[in-house]
């Protein structure tokens, strides 16, 4: 609908006690606009709450019960009626009288007695602006859900791109079974109890935290660079296994920034991956890899995943061994608390342990996940 349209079609609202002026006003506009009528207040705010609002009203000062000023008042304070254009038609003259209807809302004051061709050019205009203000509203709202849906979409694509990437790791390493999972909701958890820390709040923050939740599950995206016969070992590794095995950090980090290659530009949720990808395996003392990086010098992503990896991988079964009891687990980790472990998010693991422990029930591996394992590591072992 364009403007003069909307002007032809516009329902103005008078507002008056008096039937006399009731009749006059609306005598003098309903050859251009619909007419509604209200004689008083409570009236006239049913009508502008109703499904079918004016467009515009013509609102008396001096009237019994509710006022004109009170009824104005109203009308701004919901957001139903706020948008809709009020103006005072009035016997009261006093400039503090005109100063009080701007500052409640009102987009014009004419004075009684009226001058009709006034009075039709100023609701004209009104209505012309009203009229304008509807349709801006109308596109900043397409455009704001467009923006939430393109967000949604641009979030979605981020969330396949992790998963794909991380499922990728998976196959290689089928003994991982739930740990993605867990390992995400354990770092979700643990970063969540520490963003009022005052060491971490700078940090933590709900966007941050989210971007962590994300990328957990890259942590071990390096591994698909690990050849089988290591990898897949059901035994401790020889020295030189282990050093090639330690390689999985450089490779994950350098396959997320190939991929951030191939998109052209540096992508911010691949950030955090990267560094849980190639730092997750520092310890707090240095002794870690790859390198060596010690104390606050490890970024906090990859000191809440070194909580989180280590956790799991205790509590877990292996082809070749048993998980531990979640007691037993925590004891192990207690003796790495300033050692392999940064002490306060330590801690804070100790804090919320009952949450762990919710998160591995919750996604605990079956025994078909086993099974499957199994047999995978059975063909590894014959290629």
């Amino acid at each position: 609908m364009n403007g003069l349209d909307f002007i032809k079609k516009a329902t103005v609202l008078v507002v008056d006690d008096t039937p006399d002026n009731l009749t006059l006003m609306s005598n003098l506009l309903k050859d251009n606009y619909k007419i509604k009528i209200a004689n008083c207040g409570e009236k006239a705010l049913k009508i502008a709450a109703s499904e079918a609002p004016p467009d515009l009203i013509l609102l008396d000062i001096m009237m019994p019960g509710m006022d004109g000023y009170e009824v104005c008042e109203k009308l701004k304070h919901e957001r139903s009626t706020m948008n809709i254009p009020v103006i005072f038609l009035t016997a009261k003259a006093e400039v503090d009288d005109e100063k009080r209807g701007f500052e409640l809302g009102a987009v014009d004051y004419i004075v009684k007695p009226i001058s009709p061709p006034i009075v039709m050019a100023r609701v004209k205009n009104h209505l012309s602006l009203k009229g304008m203000a509807d349709f801006l509203r109308d596109q900043n709202a397409f455009l704001e859900n467009e923006v939430t849906k393109r967000t949604r979409e641009v979030m979605a694509i981020q969330d396949v791109t992790i998963l794909a990437m991380a499922s990728m790791a998976e196959t290689r390493d089928t003994e991982t079974g739930n740990h993605i999972r867990r390992t995400q909701f354990y770092v979700k958890a643990l970063a969540e109890s520490l963003r009022d820390h005052p060491r971490f709040a700078w940090f933590l923050t709900e966007a941050n935290i989210n971007m962590l939740f994300k990328s957990a599950p890259l942590h071990d995206i390096g591994k698909v660079g690990i050849p089988d016969r290591i990898l897949l070992k059901p035994g401790r590794f020889e020295p030189h296994e282990f050093e090639i095995m330690k390689t999985h950090t450089t490779l994950g980090r350098d396959a997320i920034e190939h991929a951030e290659k191939a998109l052209g530009t540096n992508c911010e949720f691949l950030a955090f991956a990267k560094t849980i990808a190639l730092s997750h395996q520092e310890k707090w003392d240095g002794s870690g890899y790859p390198q060596g990086l010690a104390g606050d010098d490890i970024p906090i992503p990859a000191r809440l995943m070194a909580v989180a990896d280590v956790y799991d991988a205790l509590i877990s079964r292996r082809v070749y061994k048993e998980g531990m009891a979640h007691d037993q687990a925590v004891q192990i980790m207690t003796e790495g608390r300033g050692k392999h472990f940064d002490a306060d998010m330590f801690d804070a693991f100790i804090g919320i342990q009952d949450s762990f422990c919710a998160i591995a029930q919750r996604f605990v591996d079956s025994n078909s996940d086993m099974a499957r394992k199994q047999e995978f590591m059975a063909q590894a072992a014959n290629l």
